[in-house]
């Protein structure tokens, strides 16, 4: 079982097989998550719909995937349901972790330009 980053927020990414959305993420997000500002703050943490865990404390039940959740010692503190694409992803995520968790967006170029 993976630990919580040393600052307790993760970015949730809700799944399920045979998700569409879910396979775009993968393929335009996923390689380069890890390595951005966003990805440091909050790393990655994945659950399947079917199976979320009990440690996992949701505002409310998680209908679509993918929802990213932004967690904070294990409470959901912001969600965006749904995958808007990668020009809209960054921008999204970054006002939310803003908004909701302290993120000071970098003053470099979005990951996506």
């Amino acid at each position: 079982a993976r630990t919580a980053p040393s600052s307790g927020v993760e970015l949730v990414m809700v799944e399920q097989q045979g998700c569409e959305w879910c396979r775009r993420w993968n393929e335009e997000i996923a390689p380069i998550y890890s390595k951005t500002t966003e990805g440091a703050f909050a790393p990655l943490r994945r659950v399947d719909l079917r199976a979320i865990p009990d440690d996992l404390k949701t505002a409310r039940r998680v209908n679509f995937t993918p929802t990213f959740l932004i967690v904070k010692d294990s409470h959901e503190m912001a969600r965006l349901e749904g995958y808007p694409g990668e020009d809209f992803f960054w921008p999204l995520l970054a006002q939310l972790l803003s908004k909701h968790v302290g993120f000071t967006p970098d003053t470099a170029e979005s990951p996506g330009s």
